[in-house]
């Protein structure tokens, strides 16, 4: 499998991960991950952070101790800037703001997170983009790296990322639901999704190491691409 490779040097590899591949080889160890991928070709790979399996978009690994070391503490220090952007049902009010609340696992579901007083600290800051009438497109920038942490801290605003199928309702996003007009074409029988994961994207990191600046970025991909250029149509 080809990877999409955004930045590479001597110290650091970025990569813009597909939606659906795992950061890091599971137990069962079966399915690709990127770790896995990189280490056919890179003797050294060290995991820095992850992104969630359905989000997509730059994660960055280490090729020595030492750099794995730094990355690590400026993750832990909160001085990597991370920036993603999602698509989300409805419109959130206030448009921009921060939601400092804690999450930790539910006790009732395994591998849910939710807003708990006894969780850890988790600070996200959002910002509204650009808003259509049933969607906005949002800009995230978290502090904190707590599992699941933007899709819980979007529905603890009331709202849900498109798509999401353990913090909304998980619908695939259809050219009918934004448009009222939209006909089928005569050649098709059932409506096709144009968006059917998570939409949200790790799109920008920007941080310092060893003197140097680093300013990553990642496009968004061709479906979330297509689904706001529907959206902006009159």
């Amino acid at each position: 499998m080809k990877l999409d490779i955004v930045f590479e040097d001597e110290k650091i590899i970025a990569v813009n991960k597909p939606s659906g591949m795992l950061s890091i080889p599971d137990r069962a160890n079966v399915q690709p991950s990127l770790k896995a991928i990189l280490q056919k070709d890179h003797e050294n790979i060290f995991v820095v952070h992850r992104i969630d399996r359905p989000t997509s978009g730059l994660i960055i690994f280490a090729k020595d101790a030492d750099t794995h070391k730094k990355l690590s503490a400026l993750f832990l220090s909160h001085d990597m800037d991370k920036r993603y952007l999602g698509l989300v049902n409805g419109t959130i009010y206030p448009e921009s703001g921060t939601v400092n609340a804690a999450i930790m696992e539910s006790k009732e579901k395994t591998s849910i997170m939710i807003v708990h007083s006894k969780g850890k600290e988790s600070i996200t800051d959002y910002e509204t983009v650009e808003k259509f009438p049933l969607y906005s497109l949002v800009e995230f920038r978290i502090h904190t790296g707590r599992t699941h942490q933007i899709r819980v801290h979007t529905k603890y605003l009331g709202h849900s990322l498109v798509c999401d199928e353990l913090y909304g309702d998980g619908q695939p996003l259809k050219v009918s639901s934004i448009r009222k007009n939209y006909k089928l074409s005569k050649l098709e029988e059932d409506e096709k999704p144009i968006l059917s994961r998570l939409a949200l994207h790790s799109y920008k990191l920007n941080f310092e190491l060893d003197g140097k600046n680093y300013a990553l970025e990642a496009p968004l991909p061709k479906d979330m691409r297509a689904s706001l250029q529907q959206m902006r149509k009159k």
